[in-house]
């Protein structure tokens, strides 16, 4: 995999209450990635960017919510995520930056 796609494979890290619980309960990063990565991409892009070695890969697909707007219906995004199970003694820090 060139460098090119590494950085076009992560779109970022996926923040949500959910996430925090997985990360604290166990070994795993929640990251939103492209509609077209496929888990080897993830594990490769994610072990070159933060130097870590990853267990697993698990990708996830969510279908957009339609909502009623004052124009009619509108629909949101569908997202692609992936939950990164990091082996043990690896550690993903986003706040480390600060």
């Amino acid at each position: 995999m060139n460098q090119a796609r590494i950085y076009q494979v992560l779109m970022g890290p996926h923040i949500s209450e959910k996430a925090t619980i997985v990360a604290e309960g166990s070994q795993q990063v929640v990251f939103r990635v492209a509609d077209t990565a496929t888990k080897q991409e993830v594990k490769t892009a994610v072990e070159a960017l933060f130097n870590v070695k990853v267990k697993g890969v698990n990708i996830l697909n969510i279908k957009g919510k339609t909502k009623r707007t004052a124009r009619g219906l509108g629909k949101r995004n569908d997202v692609r995520k992936a939950y990164v199970c990091l082996a043990e003694g690896s550690e993903i820090d986003f706040l480390a930056g600060e």
